[in-house]
């Protein structure tokens, strides 16, 4: 059962006829092509490992020869990355660095797939299907908080290198367990990003949630999210009461990637630039899948 539907019946209740009508209108659209219209978006690239280093135990970043990628891809989008081990599905990837000709993931090792990720070495191939999603939208922001919690990093070290080259001041709020798996802040230093780091061991920084260091900092004029839904909840509830804007990337785990399968669905505004046509709740909600219509959304349009 597609999630879309699971969440239709929370929100709107199990009765037979609406279901059925809901059923229809999906599966009438499915048919028009209107929310499988997506592979067009990205393309397979055949990818080969340049360099591989173990930021922290389990986390991982490794560099690939990836020109033409890393010539299309903007801050915010993911790549679905096929394991090398056989019958594996592929993985949601947020692209970490892309700068000539190479491209960097960085990931947490958490099952099957990303160890087999994990085992790659220098001269491995791979393959990448993307770039996919929809960005960050950074134009004319000048003074930006961005917020990253855990795996949450690898998807804004590129809009926080943009942000800096166009002059803007960026500070970042960077949450872990511990100290040591604060991974890659060099990387943000050596952009001229200001860094508040937070621990919920209080080994380094803030002791408690990055959540707790935003909100005791002075207010930006934007936000930038990526992390666990916890996280980007609070995150939005800061911006709100800051009344700022903010766009957070949703985390989530994909089986397609590219909009197909709809199991991926958030609900937002239907008055929301990013909102789909279909299918639309009774209170002016619809839903968009996070992997077509995001990953990055507008705070103030999402409905959870």
């Amino acid at each position: 059962m597609p999630r879309v539907l699971l969440d239709y019946i929370r929100y709107n209740g199990s009765g037979g006829k609406r279901v059925q009508a809901f059923l229809a209108d999906f599966y009438k659209n499915l048919e028009k092509k209107q929310a499988v219209q997506t592979i067009g978006r990205g393309r397979v690239h055949v990818v080969a490992v340049t360099d591989r280093k173990e930021a922290a135990p389990g986390i991982i970043v490794l560099g690939l020869f990836a020109p033409e990628l890393a010539a299309v891809t903007r801050p915010g989008q993911f790549v679905m990355a096929m394991p090398p081990c056989n019958g594996a599905a592929a993985v949601a990837l947020g692209v970490y660095q892309a700068c000539a000709d190479r491209i960097a993931l960085l990931f947490f090792v958490t099952g099957r797939r990303t160890r087999g990720l994990a085992m790659l070495v220098p001269g491995d191939t791979l393959e990448l299907f993307g770039p996919l999603g929809n960005g960050f939208i950074l134009d004319g922001l000048r003074d930006v908080a961005i917020v990253a919690g855990g795996v949450g990093i690898a998807s804004v070290l590129l809009p926080a290198i943009q942000l800096r080259r166009c002059g803007a001041r960026v500070r970042l709020f960077y949450g872990a367990r511990t100290a040591q798996r604060l991974v890659e802040r060099e990387r943000f230093a050596e952009a001229g990003c200001e860094i508040v780091a937070a621990t919920q061991d209080g080994s380094e920084g803030v002791r408690g949630y990055v959540t707790d260091a935003l909100r005791a900092a002075k207010r930006p004029e934007h936000v930038l999210a990526c992390g666990p839904t916890p996280m980007l909840r609070a995150t939005a509830e800061i911006a709100a009461e800051w009344n700022v804007s903010a766009q957070l990337a949703l985390e989530e785990t994909f089986g397609c990637g590219v909009g197909a399968c709809w199991g991926c669905v958030v609900p937002i505004a239907q008055s929301a630039g990013q909102a789909p046509p279909f299918p639309r709740r009774h209170d002016g909600v619809v839903y968009a899948r996070i992997c077509r219509e995001g990953p990055v959304f507008r705070a103030g349009d999402l409905r959870w």
